[in-house]
């Protein structure tokens, strides 16, 4: 008796380098994009042209996960100012860790996705109270 066993072509890894960065960062924002609960934020502030954006996140994710020089922004300042134009609720930083996570989990596995999910959760909570904090008055500038 003949016993088939199916083996994927391709198996996942870790994130390992700029280029996982950039995969994940694209798929990621394919997803935001078409998003009902928040692709609406991205795609008013953002619009159609993603060239200026995506770039900075290669760097920021660089930054976070391999402690890569290049990203010189302030994540926290830029959703506060955001907030202020569309404001952000929980829902929206909810859907954007269900997001970000599933993006990871079907394309990377290890210690980097872990950590890619552990600080983007990390991330969401600290703008989420930032942008409480700017909207209470308590905000130091």
């Amino acid at each position: 008796m003949l016993i088939t066993v199916y083996r994927p072509t391709t198996y996942m890894h870790d994130i390992e380098n700029r280029q996982d960065i950039e995969i994940l960062i694209n798929s990621f924002y394919d997803k935001v994009k078409k998003d009902e609960t928040i692709g609406f934020i991205f795609n008013n502030i953002i619009g159609d042209d993603w060239s200026h954006h995506l770039p900075i996140m290669y760097n920021f994710w660089d930054m976070v996960l391999f402690s890569k020089p290049g990203y010189g922004g302030n994540p926290t300042r830029a959703h506060v100012d955001m907030d202020k134009r569309i404001p952000l609720e929980q829902e929206h930083f909810d859907r954007w860790l269900e997001l970000w996570n599933g993006t990871i989990d079907g394309l990377f596995t290890g210690e980097n996705a872990d950590q890619a999910k552990n600080r983007g959760a990390l991330m969401a909570n600290l703008i989420r109270i930032k942008i409480q904090m700017s909207r209470d008055g308590n905000l130091i500038q």
